[in-house]
Order: structure tokens, then sequence, then C-alpha cells
């Protein structure tokens, strides 16, 4: 492979560990979808609602106990994955309809969060609840029950925090429809 006249070198991943929870099929997928947009919204709000309490185990491979020395001490980790669900036709995709939305504008694959990418990896930022040896318990995972785990980081802050990040318009529109919240909308008309 060459990328700006550089020799790449092949490059094998390896899973450090398995995501076990009760989620069996992805949030996202590409794909056309015929919801009316706001059963859509609904059914992803319900599903990311879902993930936020969903509570997973990664069960880590024991020569990786060392690697693990010290997670214990963060309240929050990087968990980065492979969505292993997503057929390779689908990693040829380059553009599409963020959610699939015909109404949102399409836009490449580097700015969507579809999970059919070239390199279809990964990354959620999760609540550690426990370490037990080698089985981590996390909250808010939005992995697939048996996702291969890539590798664990630390989140933090000041190394990874953004000041006034700057989001696409179509971002902010999907944004506000979720956290829009239609019990508190004025019912008596």
């Amino acid at each position: 492979m060459k990328a700006n006249d550089t020799e790449w070198p092949e490059m094998r991943l390896h899973p450090v560990g398995m995501v076990r929870n009760d989620i069996s099929k992805p949030m996202m997928v590409a794909n056309d979808d015929d919801l009316e947009l706001r059963e859509r919204i609904e059914k992803v709000r319900e599903n990311r609602d879902k993930v936020r309490n969903t509570v997973s185990e990664l069960l880590l491979e024991p020569e990786m106990a060392e690697l693990l020395e010290g997670v214990e001490d963060f309240s929050h980790i990087l968990v980065i994955y492979w969505p292993h669900l997503v057929p390779p036709e689908r990693r040829k995709l380059k553009k599409v309809h963020p959610m699939g939305r015909k109404d949102l504008p399409i836009r490449g694959i580097f700015s969507a969060c579809s999970p059919a990418r070239p390199n279809p990896i990964l990354i959620t930022a999760v609540r550690l609840l426990e370490r037990n040896g080698t089985v981590l318990r996390v909250q808010g995972l939005d992995a697939v029950d048996g996702s291969p785990i890539l590798d664990i980081k630390p989140y933090v802050r000041s190394y990874m925090g953004v000041e006034n990040p700057v989001v696409a318009d179509w971002m902010e529109k999907i944004n506000k429809e979720l956290e829009d919240d239609p019990a508190a909308e004025d019912v008596s008309s």
C-alpha cells in the first residue's frame, strides 16, 4: 500500500478480548430505512437510552492481566473494538446519508459516525464499574455481544478533551432531535 510515497507494512490486528452483553444487533446499520422520521428518532432515542444503561463485560485474554494493572484507578475508559457484523461489502461505501436519513445531506464516510468504514474500528468512552482479574464491567458500551476488543485506553479529559468543538449543522440537528423530550411537549392542544 502506498500513501504519500510511503510504503506501509501489512497491518495485522489481534483481539485482546471480547464483549459480552445483551445487545444482539447494532443500533446503526448501513442500509435504507423507510421508517418515518418521528418513529425513527423515537427508536434511536430508545436505543441510545438502553445503551447508556447497558452493563457489558469485557472478557480479556488471560495474558492481558498485566496490561490491566492500574486501570481501576480511572472512572472511564475508551474501548476500541471491531464491529464484526458489518459485512465486507458495506466497508466499501464512500458516502452515506447520516443515520440513513434522506433529509440530511449525503456525506463522506469520514465525516459520519457510520460503522461502515474502510477499517471499521469503533471507539466508545464508557464508565468503568469494576475490574475482576481480566474481566472489566463497563456501562454505556454500544458494541454488540461478541464484538472483538482491539484495545483499551484510559479516558483522560485533559489529554482528550477539546475546547469549543464545532460540528456540522446536520449533526447539531440530530443531537437536538435526540435530546428533545417528547414527554415535555405541550399536550393541551
